[in-house]
This record gives C-alpha cells, sequence and structure tokens, in this order.
C-alpha cells in the first residue's frame, strides 16, 4: 500500500517534465489579460480619433503608461507561451525545434522591449 498521493505520482511526467508550470503561467496570463485590456484599451479608444498631441497626452500620463507597459509584457508573454506550445507541438526535428523556441523567445522579448522602450519615451518626453 502506498501513501503517495496521485497528484505526486503524476508531478514530474510528461515529456518535458514540467508541463503544469507553463500550463499555470498560461492561464495566469490570461486572467491577467481581461481587466489590462479593459485598461489599456478605454484610454486607447478615447484618443483614438484625435490627433497625435492628444495620444501622447494620453500616454504622458503615468497611469496610462504603467498599464500599457503592463498590457504589452503581459501580452508578449502570453503569446510567447502559446506559440511555444504550438511549436512544440508541430515541429519535430531537434535542430528546428530548438531554432524555432529560441526564435520565438527573441521575438517577442524584442517586440515586449520595443513597447516598453516607445512607452517609456512617449511618457518621459512630455
Amino acid at each position: 500500500m502506498s501513501f503517495i498521493t496521485d497528484r505526486k505520482r503524476v508531478d514530474g511526467l510528461g515529456a518535458a517534465h514540467n508541463g503544469v508550470g507553463h500550463w499555470m503561467s498560461q492561464r495566469l496570463t490570461s486572467i491577467a489579460l481581461i481587466p489590462l485590456s479593459l485598461m489599456f484599451l478605454f484610454p486607447f479608444m478615447r484618443s483614438l480619433g484625435a490627433d497625435h498631441a492628444a495620444m501622447l497626452q494620453t500616454y504622458a500620463h503615468p497611469y496610462h503608461a504603467l498599464v500599457a507597459v503592463m498590457f504589452f509584457i503581459v501580452v508578449c508573454k502570453h503569446l510567447q507561451q502559446g506559440l511555444q506550445v504550438v511549436i512544440e507541438d508541430y515541429v519535430h526535428g531537434q535542430r528546428t525545434l530548438l531554432a524555432s523556441l529560441i526564435l520565438n523567445k527573441l521575438i517577442w522579448g524584442g517586440v515586449a522591449v520595443t513597447a516598453i522602450f516607445a512607452i517609456a519615451k512617449i511618457a518621459f518626453s512630455a
């Protein structure tokens, strides 16, 4: 008779040995995107029809700039994780898989850094 729980028995099993952490992170980013999307889109939509100066003025406010930075960080992380799952499922060659996973991280990391730089430039130039 074993006193090991079902959770402990399957923990660490699977091809990657870390699927639960990735799954949980994917769910947390998706839940975080619900309020972040609303907090980002409402100020964005309000200044959408206005001129360039109005858009700069909106994101010069620290609250809007901080929400935009958090939004883009979480979006890029969520998209990187989602694309990682697709790559792991459909790319079969070892070298191609490794190159695709590295490229995935670099691309979404670059998008996040570019977005943060653009928002910081707007926030600190006004």
